[in-house]
């Protein structure tokens, strides 16, 4: 059941979803000297599959009880992670910088605003595209000192990372507009049935279904099941049914500068004074766009 949104757990939720959403960098970096991205993500989704679905199980959550309630959950899935991680991994692992994904990834809120009118029926008031603009560009001064060495790219990791930007965003449309009446939970699992039917192909072409099981892959493995795949989806279609999709994506402008923060703590990166102005921008960017309506 949705929390009342005076509650204090309502309104920390999209904070939480940040932080969560910022640890995939985190975990990409953990995971990626030890597992193919595809065969990573395919084992994943197994696994989400198979506690979540049992949790559902347990407590007698309710499943789609219609063939479209269904194919609503198992399209959803194949847009908001099967293509969109699928595109973000393949690009990344073909050469694609992480500042220049994280760059092309920082467009969808744009992307989302422009659409939110014509495919929903949502009104972007200015105050909200001020917001977006805003955030866009705080994102961007964090991400510059880390965009060096930009020649030669790839235009196939581009597109692919491109490509995994629109699949997220059309992803978002299709859950609010599809998965009102459905069950958070039971819809997740559905969810990444279809994000595994698309990857499993993808990993088998791929022809290097490589998984060491080293304590970093599978300690980054653990956090994308349990805290990503199912905490983080969950906020993120609470965050969907609750609130404008342009507000919701505007949050991910702030998934950049958490991001840049962790690693600083964690991996010894720098984190240059240019990044902490960009951070300050896109927390105000962020705080536009929430009030925007």
């Amino acid at each position: 059941m949705p929390f009342p949104p005076s509650m204090p757990a309502e309104r920390l939720m999209p904070a939480l979803f940040v932080v969560i959403w910022a640890t995939g960098f985190v975990v990409a970096r953990l995971v990626a000297p030890h597992a193919e991205p595809f065969t990573f993500l395919f084992i994943r989704y197994c696994l989400t599959i198979a506690v979540l679905g049992g949790l559902c199980l347990a407590v007698g959550a309710p499943w789609p009880r219609t063939a479209r309630g269904w194919r609503d959950g198992l399209v959803a899935g194949v847009l908001l992670h099967g293509v969109y991680l699928g595109g973000v991994f393949w690009s990344v692992g073909h050469g694609l910088p992480a500042g220049i994904a994280a760059l092309i990834a920082g467009m969808q809120p744009l992307l989302t605003g422009a659409l939110a009118g014509p495919l929903i029926g949502e009104r972007v008031s200015p105050r909200r595209w001020l917001g977006i603009i805003t955030g866009f560009a705080g994102a961007l001064l964090v991400l510059v000192p880390k965009l060096g060495g930009v020649d030669g790219l790839a235009p196939m990791a581009v597109l692919a990372c491109s490509l995994g930007m629109v699949s997220i965003t059309m992803g978002t449309f299709w859950q609010k507009r599809t998965g009102a009446g459905s069950d958070l939970r039971t819809n997740a699992v559905v969810q990444f049935i279809g994000a595994a039917l698309v990857t499993l192909p993808a990993m088998l072409l791929a022809g290097d279904m490589r998984f060491d099981p080293a304590p970093p892959a599978l300690a980054g493995l653990a956090w994308a099941v349990v805290v990503l795949s199912i905490g983080g989806i969950l906020l993120l279609m609470h965050l969907i049914r609750r609130g404008a999709v342009a507000g919701v994506a505007s949050l991910l402008y702030l998934v950049p500068p958490v991001s840049a923060v962790m690693a600083f703590l964690i991996f010894g990166e720098s984190l240059a004074p240019l990044q902490m102005l960009g951070m300050a921008i896109a927390a105000v960017g962020v705080a536009i766009a929430s009030r925007g309506a």
